[in-house]
């Protein structure tokens, strides 16, 4: 088979999906052709930077609007037909890609292309299978065209909140988000955090911390260290530099001033190599980590995760029997991810401050709560998404042996 992925990079987890769904196909079917496209940058760089940064701008700094744009979007509006017009004005520029890669079928990850190729497809400048892969908890208007065969949703809920939108329900495929296949792989947890030089007999924390401003990082660790329990961290920052350089520092300073107060408190050292003595600042053993491909092996090793419940990330998590604790859902799908995944009881909501210290304090003392939370996270669990999505292809394709 011959697969074209239509992608976006407005928001990490529309590029995973894609990269997950590639990586499990290539390993398992040599003879299979499986190429990535980001789409707007394909159609026009400059739309492109245009839409990727209004995305980042609008989510970050003002997410109310965002939140209230993405439910206004969510309808039958004037602002979805202008999308429209302006979408059919440029999807046209697709069809040399399509006639370059002359694929037996396209699949997408982001609602953008999804449109563009619905609309290809209904302009009759193509006729194969198109496969609309949602990559949220919960649907959105702007995946839902005409022309689509089939679409991958992550849960059962939103098959009959599509069925209710008029879709066909033999269209829709409860099949989960795909991740890539390390994410089902078994890890030795005892002998892994030994290996990264991490205590076995403690509870683990993860943080995942790419998407949060430094505020917003120090405010969360600032949070958790206050937590009386012993355990330890893992924060992963991601490609953010400031992030990773600030938090570094941070994290150097504070072992070194309460190295001092406690040599002071000792009476090893004199007033004078500190500026003034004071209580301890809180901490706990932190793993620091800058972008890592070895993210399936630090969820399998935690007992909690601190994140944004973007569906990516989420979906990882849950293929790692990882419960949740989801902290500042933007306004839209991750706000909709969230009341999901707490109504599954696979997740629970942080708020800043005390009740995020309240909140870790009963995880880590209530080692029922925690069970129930991986037994409900199992029970969902759909399994390998991009299997099943590629027996679907198979069968879209005539390819089925």
């Amino acid at each position: 088979m011959k697969i074209l992925i239509l992608s976006a990079t407005t928001g990490g987890g529309h590029m995973s999906a894609a990269n997950a769904l590639k990586s499990y196909i290539e390993s398992i079917d040599s003879t299979s052709e499986i190429n990535i496209i980001d789409t707007i940058q394909a159609i026009s760089p400059t739309l492109n930077k245009a839409v990727t940064g209004g995305y980042v701008y609008l989510a970050t700094k003002t997410p109310k609007m965002y939140g209230n744009m993405y439910k206004i979007s969510d309808k039958d509006t004037s602002l979805n037909k202008a999308v429209t017009i302006a979408t059919t004005q440029v999807s046209k520029k697709l069809m040399p890609i399509l006639e370059q890669f002359q694929p037996d079928a396209i699949v997408t990850t982001h609602s953008f292309a999804a449109e563009m190729a619905s609309i290809l497809k209904n302009d009759s400048e193509i006729d194969i299978p198109i496969v609309a892969i949602l990559t949220d908890f919960a649907p959105h208007q702007t995946y839902l065209h005409e022309g689509i065969d089939a679409y991958i949703v992550s849960c059962d809920d939103m098959v009959e909140s599509m069925v209710e939108r008029g879709i066909e329900r033999e269209k829709i495929y409860p099949f989960g988000i795909p991740v890539k296949h390390e994410f089902y792989n078994d890890f030795p947890r005892r002998e892994t955090l030994e290996d990264e030089g991490l205590d076995p007999d403690l509870k683990t924390i993860l943080i995942m911390a790419g998407s949060f401003g430094v505020t917003d990082v120090l405010k969360i660790y600032h949070s958790i260290v206050k937590v009386e329990n012993d355990f330890q961290i893992i924060l992963i920052t991601g490609r953010n530099d400031k992030l990773y350089d600030t938090f570094d520092k941070y994290l150097s300073k504070t072992t070194l001033q309460n190295a001092l107060i406690e040599e002071y408190n000792n009476g090893e050292i004199g007033l004078k190599s500190i500026k003034r003595p004071r209580k301890p600042k809180p901490s706990k053993p932190t793993k620091l980590l800058y972008y890592t491909d070895e993210i399936p092996k630090y969820m399998h090793i935690s007992d909690i995760i601190v994140t944004k419940p973007g569906g990516l990330t989420v979906s990882e998590a849950i293929a790692s029997d990882l419960p949740i604790a989801a902290y500042k859902p933007i306004p839209g799908q991750e706000e909709q991810n969230v009341r999901f995944l707490v109504s599954k009881n696979m997740a629970v909501r942080l708020i800043k401050g005390k009740e995020c210290t309240n909140m870790i304090t009963f995880l880590l003392n209530n080692n029922t709560f925690l069970a129930d939370m991986r037994e409900s996270i199992r029970n969902f669990a759909k399994g390998n998404a991009s299997a099943s999505i590629y027996e679907l292809l198979k069968k879209l394709c005539g390819k089925e042996i």
